[in-house]
């Protein structure tokens, strides 16, 4: 019968010179670029309309026709719904993304911040006076 080592049994090799290797072939390594084809821009497309449509249905698209609110009221909370997906939407690629990571993850931010004044504003209680 055959004795397996465990991975605590072997011996560790911190030496510096073998973490400056790691280091320089992880910046070597170029990005991997994904290619566009029909089936990716499908699957990611229909990813997102599913978002899009479970916030529609959250955000009251019914309300109209249930209680009789004024449609432009729904329409202002839903834009500002939306508007605070899409930044989250943009920190997430920012995130996953190497590249603007940054930028993405401040303008995203700025969107979901922008999507709470609106809705403050729409309830008529201003954060900004």
């Amino acid at each position: 019968m055959a004795k397996h080592r465990r991975f605590s049994d072997k011996p560790k090799d911190d030496s510096p010179q073998n973490d400056e290797k790691i280091e320089l072939q992880e910046q070597q390594i170029p990005s991997e670029k994904t290619p566009f084809d029909i089936k990716s821009i499908l699957l990611s497309g229909t990813k997102y309309a599913y978002i899009i449509g479970a916030v529609a249905l959250l955000s009251g698209i019914f309300t109209p026709l249930t209680i009789g609110a004024e449609i432009e009221a729904v329409i202002v909370g839903m834009l500002s719904i939306f508007l605070g997906l899409v930044g989250g939407i943009i920190i997430f690629l920012g995130i996953k993304t190497q590249r603007y990571t940054t930028i993405m993850v401040c303008g995203g931010l700025a969107m979901m911040i922008g999507s709470l004044i609106l809705i403050y504003q729409s309830t008529n209680r201003p954060l900004i006076n």
